[in-house]
């Protein structure tokens, strides 16, 4: 009787042993929680010891990105206007009306710059290179970036024009004027250059990021109109 049970004892620890090995899925017992998690620890330690130098880098332009589509992102919402529902409905039940367009599927660009008086204007181009047929409203957020990649003091102020859908089939494009200053104001003694700028699109989070030389005052105020068809002012 005794041999039978060791026998029956080693079957099963030799049973539990496989099982382990092979990855059964069959919950852990208490002896082999502790393994466990310092196979955790160590793939997150390696994890930490590998990030790049460029990822931290980059740290500022995802929080000022993400600074910039909390209060951008909702672009119709925030105007106080909002596509009819009745579009909506029409658009689920046949399928085939237009998208909004994403982020993924534009491209973007700052266009020549017009100077008069101190001033600045300038299209902010964006572009379908979708296949797709898609719709830009409202405004976009942006960002001011300097020549060693860090994020300057940008504030976009929404100019008083009610903003309207702009359809655009591929290869069509839809512009922002955009306004700034170049002469100091208030406390400042000189104004900061940009070497890009960083745009989001309408509605959207993801952003583009485009070459964008310029000198902007009055604490990085950019005045900018809601989307409009073509390319020029």
């Amino acid at each position: 009787m005794r041999i039978t049970n060791t026998t029956l004892t080693a079957g099963a620890a030799a049973l539990a042993l496989l099982a382990a090995g092979c990855g059964t899925g069959t919950t852990p017992s208490a002896a082999a929680a502790p393994p466990a998690r310092a196979t955790t620890t160590t793939t997150t330690t390696t994890t930490t010891q590998h990030t790049t130098t460029a990822a931290a880098a980059d740290a500022g332009r995802a929080t000022a990105a993400s600074a910039m589509s909390a209060r951008y992102g909702s672009a119709a919402q925030s105007a106080g206007t909002r596509t009819p529902a009745t579009r909506t409905t029409a658009a689920r039940t046949t399928g085939a009306a237009p998208a909004r367009c994403r982020t993924t599927g534009l491209r973007a660009r700052v266009g020549r710059q017009d100077a008069g008086a101190g001033n600045r204007y300038a299209p902010l181009v964006l572009t379908n290179t979708s296949g797709k047929t898609c719709w830009v409203y409202g405004f976009v957020g942006l960002v001011l970036i300097d020549g060693r990649g860090d994020a300057l003091r940008t504030r976009t102020r929404r100019e008083s024009v009610t903003p309207h859908r702009v359809t655009l089939r591929p290869g069509a494009s839809a512009h922002a004027r955009l306004h700034w200053t170049v002469v100091p104001t208030g406390h400042e003694t000189r104004c900061p250059s940009s070497a890009r700028l960083m745009i989001i699109p309408p509605d959207e989070v993801a952003h583009l990021e485009v070459p964008f030389k310029a000198t902007v005052c009055d604490d990085g105020r950019i005045d900018a109109r809601p989307m409009a068809p073509g390319t020029s002012l």
